[in-house]
């Protein structure tokens, strides 16, 4: 369970100020998404199912460092689509590292060794390479065969640079332990570290039957580190939030823990559920009703145990409680005997769906700001003409 020491001090300061603050709300990851677009189309992904018009939009440079600046996250994660499409990539990136911002770059790799000479190697930044399983299972899962075959070579090829190389992994029913403690195997082999969080279930999502629901996520994850006993696989994440995956701790969500910036604004309330979407960061933090947001609140977030939730809930877990969090690492994770209890869901509210709404009001907006330039273009040459 290793976070690089450098990082994992500035972060831990991060957290330690809000707490002396006084802060209830406060944001860890800023999850940025310049863009829509993507060179893949994964069965279990409901982030490109957007008309052409929105896929074609990005964010610009600039927008990118407001919105990290406006936020004050000391990470950056930039997931899509795929950020390595958009033409300004380099260049937001660098400008993320000059703030010293650890920045999070995903990536399916598919353009990651064509694109290398735009980075350069520091460590605030990092390639986050999405592979969800060995060979077969990945191509499966992408829909594409051949990806894992680039993604693992350019893996090789960023770390023979410089680069610090992670891989991602969202694990779907269906996936049996054994598969997955052997691509854990693998990132030991390839000198990687990695994360892994259950698949959400998008309402939009092409394939619906294999994400996992909260009570076999529990055991998949149980019977998957029962097998890593004695080995050296590099999670990523913090040992609280590994023992919560394995049902040994009894958290709520942090939904604005890893709030998201993208085309549309300050997605609400949180990076995988779109019910909205706010002008700025502080609007985001002041309108969302945070409070009918979250496991057993909320019929959308039933299931729901990724990352982006509830690693910052295990963060603060840590800092308000260091024995336990050390008690956990010295311990490793539990793999047997009674879970935590489970959260109540008999009070959730009903799912709204509102997702189409929303992209027609983008829609709309994208149209008349198109007419307004095409008539504000066409002034000036009449202007020029005459």
């Amino acid at each position: 369970m290793a976070i690089p020491f450098f990082k994992e001090m500035r972060i831990g300061g991060y957290l330690l100020k809000q707490k002396l603050l006084g802060r209830k709300r406060y944001p860890l990851v800023l999850m940025l998404e310049p863009l829509f677009r993507c060179n893949l189309a994964c069965v279990g992904c409901g982030k490109i199912d957007y008309p052409d018009a929105i896929l074609n939009r990005r964010m610009t440079a600039q927008e990118c460092w407001d919105a990290a600046d406006e936020c004050g996250a000391p990470m950056v994660a930039i997931p899509g689509g795929e950020p390595l499409i958009h033409k300004e990539i380099g260049e937001i990136v660098r400008g993320l590292v000059e703030r010293k911002k650890f920045v999070s770059l995903c990536t399916n790799a598919l353009l990651l060794e064509k694109k290398l000479d735009l980075f350069e190697p520091s460590p605030y930044l990092f390639f986050s390479v999405h592979l969800d399983g060995l060979k077969d299972h990945h191509d499966k899962a992408v829909s594409q065969k051949g990806v894992f075959d680039r993604a693992v070579s350019a893996i090789k090829a960023a770390k023979a640079r410089g680069f610090t190389v992670n891989v991602n992994a969202t694990i779907f029913d269906g996936h049996p332990a054994e598969e997955i403690a052997k691509f854990l195997d693998l990132t030991v082999e390839l000198g990687v570290g990695v994360s892994m969080s259950p698949g959400y279930a998008y309402e939009r999502a092409p394939d619906q039957e294999h994400f996992l629901n909260r009570t076999k996520t529990k055991k998949l994850f149980r019977d998957v580190f029962a097998m890593g006993k004695g080995k050296k696989w590099n999670f990523m994440h913090s040992g609280l939030f590994l023992d919560f995956l394995a049902g040994n701790q009894e958290y709520e969500c942090t939904p604005w823990g890893m709030p998201a910036r993208n085309i549309f604004g300050w997605q609400k309330p949180c990076y995988l559920l779109g019910e909205g979407y706010a002008k700025t960061f502080k609007e985001l933090m002041d309108t969302t009703d945070w409070d009918t947001y979250g496991t057993g609140k909320y019929e959308k977030c039933a299931d729901c145990m990724a990352h982006c939730g509830y690693e910052p809930t295990a963060a603060t877990a840590a800092l308000n409680n260091p024995l336990k969090a050390m008690w956990v690492s010295l311990r490793g994770i539990k793999t047997s005997g009674p879970m935590a209890p489970e959260i109540d869901m008999s009070k959730q509210r009903p799912a709204q769906y509102i997702f189409s709404e929303q992209v027609q009001k983008k829609l709309s907006e994208i149209r008349k700001d198109e007419a307004a330039a095409a008539q504000a273009k066409a002034a000036q040459k009449a202007s020029t003409a005459a």
